[in-house]
């Protein structure tokens, strides 16, 4: 009588169950580049940008380091500007780096009696003193400059500039008071950076910001018409 087959070759003569494979864990997507960071401006090209705007102009001759990174760097500092329709100009000769406002701007909703030309500059409008003194130091400072050469510094004492200044306005009277007119007249001057303080020794300061401020055709044409005035109004022989 045949005997069963033992239990256990029953279980080694049965196909054996593939062994488990662990499942493979699917790949992590790569991450995504990083955007391209923007060139990072210089520690001194910054504060040299905000010396800029803070004062809206910088000299050589007082801060020559931060005017060298203006300088050297303009390209990159209009670019810095630009969004601000701002614009750097630099007159190498006279070692002078001003703000402007960027050729082409105009207000969206500029208004004609509005005194503000530029969000972040404001027109301020001159006296006819105060145009007529700026057209006296401006050809005072240029006429220095044909003497001296390009970027000499011209000082004046108050004395020669009033007497030049009452060929145009004519004395008061008192020598306090054309004084006073002559020191009013050069604060509200100083505040545009076209001339210094008045020191102990009553000298000033015209600086290169001169040239640039206003319309020289505009200040000759200014200076002839009131000559004429006064040589008008002389009594004649």
């Amino acid at each position: 009588m045949p005997t069963a087959p033992d239990l256990f070759d029953q279980w080694a003569a049965a196909p054996q169950a593939s062994p488990a494979v662990d499942a493979q864990p699917a790949p992590e997507p790569l991450p995504e580049p990083a955007p391209e960071a923007a060139p990072v401006t210089p520690q001194p090209l910054r504060r040299a940008l905000q010396e800029l705007l803070k004062m809206g102009l910088l000299e050589q001759a007082s801060k020559p380091l931060l005017f060298r990174h203006i300088a050297i760097d303009t390209a990159r500092v209009n670019a810095l500007l630009e969004p601000l329709d701002l614009q750097v100009r630099v007159d190498d000769l006279r070692g002078l780096a001003y703000v402007a406002v960027a050729p082409g701007w105009q207000a969206d909703d500029a208004e004609g009696d509005d005194e503000w030309t530029h969000p972040l500059v404001r027109r301020q409008r001159l006296t006819l003193e105060q145009s007529l003194l700026l057209a006296v130091l401006r050809r005072e400072f240029l006429q220095r400059e044909q003497e001296g050469g390009l970027g000499v510094a011209v000082q004046l004492g108050l004395d020669g500039l009033l007497a030049q200044l009452e060929i145009y306005l004519g004395a008061t009277g008192s020598d306090m008071q054309d004084r006073k007119r002559l020191l009013e007249l050069l604060d509200k001057l100083r505040a545009h950076g076209v001339v210094s303080e008045v020191d102990a020794q009553d000298q000033l300061t015209i600086r290169p910001m001169i040239v640039h401020l206003a319309n020289p055709e505009n200040l000759q044409a200014l200076l002839a018409h009131l000559r004429g005035l006064g040589q008008a109004g002389e009594p004649t022989a």
